[in-house]
């Protein structure tokens, strides 16, 4: 039953601009221990939506709930310290430091949260020992040393999810986590995307469809600010508005 408990959930979101409707009366919910997809055409929604849950933006109307409290009207920072956490909150913004480095800023950033303002040398060592453990997890111990400045694209990625790891969320928001990505890279990321979702639940924005199809357990389309459908791929995807949605006809 564990299973089908829901984590994060929506409700009535809404988030006009001047007159405009980005996202209208969306409903989510989303359960522990899943991988949960949030996809649509262009101009759809989806970065809108990720920015209301994560309240980087403010919804004209709705509520959110994660772990069953209310976090509508927190902070992005106090959300991100409820265990909700975003991959682009904590990237790699530091490109002249290494990548162990950089690993290592985001775990002192987690302990800052604990009210731990000193930094002694042990639990600077303790720190080294956890760096290089994510950093081995995301396979960057080859780049261990590199500015993360020099790392390939796709790799970035991973060191982008490593240090969202430091933060140990209980559940991460991937904003198309493939974009931009060669087929190799993908494939990297898409096997690091499901290690990380043993023992965490994770939502994203995707576009390439063969990841969503192979990664998620359950898939919202949204169009035009609205959710179209929602469930497995198999269902999503023989959906005649989802069709219609993405190819703008009723074939294909």
């Amino acid at each position: 039953m564990a299973q089908q408990e829901i984590i994060l959930g929506a409700q009535g979101l809404t988030k006009e601009f001047k007159g405009f409707v980005a996202v209208k009366d969306v409903n989510l919910r989303v359960r522990r221990h899943t991988i949960h997809a949030l996809i649509g055409p262009n101009g759809a929604g989806k970065t809108t939506c990720f920015n209301l849950l994560t309240h980087f933006l403010t919804p004209t109307a709705g509520r959110i709930e994660f772990n069953g409290r209310e976090i509508t009207g927190s902070s992005p920072a106090a959300i991100a310290r409820m265990g909700l956490a975003r991959s682009f909150q904590i990237s790699a913004v530091f490109p002249h430091l290494s990548v162990r480095e950089n690993v290592r800023v985001a775990l002192q950033r987690r302990l800052r949260n604990s009210l731990v303002f000193w930094r002694s040398e042990r639990v600077l060592d303790q720190l080294n020992g956890r760096a290089s453990e994510l950093v081995e997890a995301v396979g960057l111990t080859a780049f261990a040393e590199l500015p993360a400045v020099e790392l390939p694209y796709g790799r970035k990625r991973a060191l982008e999810i490593a240090t969202t790891l430091a933060l140990d969320p209980e559940m991460m928001l991937l904003d198309e986590p493939m974009a931009g990505l060669g087929q190799e890279d993908i494939k990297r990321i898409a096997a690091l995307i499901r290690t990380v979702a043993k023992d965490r639940t994770v939502l994203m924005v995707e576009h390439n469809m063969s990841v969503v199809a192979d990664l998620s357990d359950t898939i919202t389309v949204l169009a035009r600010g609205e959710v179209l459908a929602e469930g497995p791929y198999d269902t999503v995807s023989k959906n005649p508005q989802v069709v219609e949605a993405y190819v703008g006809t009723g074939h294909g």
